[in-house]
């Protein structure tokens, strides 16, 4: 009604003609709204929608995400309990690839378009697609807790499938390369590559063990800690990514004896005593190992297998055997079922296959008894085409 007093908020019309909306917000503060309107019915509009996210208790502060991302993000980082090498990683991710293009944007202007051209541009600079990745899920995952602290309404990572991580399928080796392998390169650490093979431990894993955690009566080797390296050189020692890390596992008995003769010679005496140490009674690592590595490889003519698709050839083994899901996951030690499945069904493929061969050769057995039958005992004249299944 013409000449009524607004209830809530108020609207002016600017020397430019267009028009102003403005109320008071919860926190008693005078907020004006971010653009004006062509027409004060815009204005009032824009008026009501607020008013309606207010009575609902969904109501954002406005300037709440006027925060510039870059320290936002490191703050993210630093809250968070992560390991030393998950920390590195994120902060790599985030000097790198994110604040260069977003640290100065404040939080509340990332929009979806904004991140659909920042990954555009990773991609078309060539930066690898694992590492876009990453950084995906790691501004993703930010943006999100800038949402649920009322920073910004809606996430802006909105690109579907942005975050998955697209690696090539590793190579697998063969059980006579895993002992040409372990026969190739220094007899100390012959085991390691055994167990890395056969077990299916991790580098970290295997570099970890004690004595106690290797139990030769009863065949099992416990995982209860790991190394890991960073990039500073220093090393870590930690507890498994999850609970399912911590676990048992059974050692295959062909190559017990290996690893009775290498704690026989080369791991340090007691039962706190590590299982692997390099010749001058330090713990590995990785970079001196990969050099041996890859010697070894050379001289056992096998190209291209890196230390962990050892891992990846034990669970393969392990899957071919018929375990289940569930022992697969306890024996890899993932508390999800999805790599579980992933060799379960390369196992599957490799069945099917094993399955056509075996079909090709039963087809070629019949049909050899069958010309054999034939000279025997020819058909009747009449009749050549009659088969009996």
């Amino acid at each position: 009604m013409a000449g009524k007093r607004r209830q809530f908020g108020r609207v002016r019309k600017l020397p430019s003609g267009r028009y102003q909306a403005r109320y008071v917000g919860p926190d008693g503060l005078l907020r004006p709204a971010p653009e004006t309107f062509r027409t004060k019915r815009d204005a009032d509009d824009w008026l009501a929608d607020k008013q309606t996210e207010l009575r609902r208790g969904d109501w954002h502060d406005p300037d709440a995400g006027k925060v510039p991302f870059g320290p936002y993000a490191a703050a993210w980082i630093e809250e968070r309990e992560l390991t030393a090498t998950t920390r590195q990683l994120y902060g790599s991710l985030l000097r790198q690839h994110l604040e260069p293009v977003l640290g100065a944007v404040t939080v509340a202007e990332i929009t979806p378009p904004l991140v659909r051209r920042w990954r555009a541009d990773k991609l078309a600079a060539g930066t690898g697609p694992t590492t876009v990745a990453k950084a995906y899920a790691l501004l993703r995952a930010i943006m999100g807790t800038a949402v649920d602290d009322q920073m910004i309404r809606r996430n802006p990572c909105t690109i579907k499938g942005a975050s998955t991580v697209h690696t090539p399928e590793r190579p697998t080796a063969t059980v006579q390369e895993v002992y040409d392998l372990a026969d190739a390169i220094q007899p100390r650490y012959r085991a390691l590559v055994l167990m890395a093979g056969f077990l299916g431990l991790r580098w970290g894993e295997l570099i970890g063990l004690h004595r106690r955690d290797v139990d030769l009566d009863h065949g099992t080797v416990r995982v209860r800690r790991a190394v890991a390296e960073l990039n500073n050189g220093q090393r870590q020692i930690k507890a498994p990514k999850s609970a399912a890390g911590k676990r048992t596992v059974t050692i295959p008995a062909a190559i017990v004896s290996d690893i009775r003769d290498h704690l026989d010679r080369f791991a340090e005496p007691g039962a706190d005593g590590r299982v692997f140490v390099g010749a001058k009674g330090a713990t590995p690592r990785r970079n001196h190992f990969n050099r041996l590595w890859h010697k070894a490889g050379e001289d056992a003519g096998i190209k291209g297998l890196h230390f962990h698709d050892l891992r990846h050839t034990g669970n393969t083994l392990a899957a071919s055997t018929g375990a289940s899901t569930r022992e697969l996951m306890a024996r890899m030690g993932h508390s999800t079922a999805r790599a579980a499945l992933i060799y379960q069904h390369a196992s599957a493929d490799r069945e099917r296959l094993i399955a056509d061969a075996l079909s090709a050769l039963v087809d070629k057995g019949r049909g050899k008894t069958r010309t054999g039958e034939g000279k025997q005992d020819p058909e009747p004249e009449g009749h050549a085409g009659d088969t009996a299944d």
